[in-house]
């Protein structure tokens, strides 16, 4: 199975903000559409990502004060994409190595949408609910 898969099945919406927002703001933004990252761009480029963990670590070096500061400030800004073409398989390598839980989805230099570890953990589970219904059903006529 490939990411184009999952992002056909359940959509290529991606938020985005600028860099220059504040962080308290794109923390809003989190909490108000129950995501877990915002891509960070700029005249539709892709400059970073901004996840949980990046909002921790922010308020672990700057305390409250990091939330006044802009959000690009505490993005990651060499980020890893994946294609539409690429394998769920690859994708968790990807994820695996790298230790994060999110990937933007790149198709011809434009950002396609966004892929999380629960997409994936989602794929994976359905995957190996088919595996297991296909074996008790060869068992069944054996």
């Amino acid at each position: 199975m490939t990411v184009a898969r999952i992002i056909n099945d359940k959509g290529r919406d991606v938020v985005t903000m600028a860099g220059d927002v504040s962080l308290a703001d794109l923390v809003a933004t989190l909490a108000e559409k129950r995501i877990g990252a915002v891509v960070i761009v700029e005249g539709g480029a892709i400059k970073g990502i901004i996840s949980e963990r990046d909002i921790v670590r922010a308020l672990a070096r700057h305390g409250a004060e990091a939330l006044g500061k802009q959000a690009a400030e505490f993005m990651t800004s060499k980020i890893v994409t994946c294609g539409p073409e690429d394998t769920i398989h690859g994708v968790m390598q990807k994820m695996t190595a790298g230790r994060f839980r999110h990937l933007p989805v790149v198709h011809h230099g434009k950002l396609a949408g966004i892929v999380s570890i629960g997409d994936i953990v989602k794929w994976r589970i359905e995957e190996v609910e088919k595996e297991a219904e296909q074996i008790r059903e060869y068992i069944a006529t054996a």
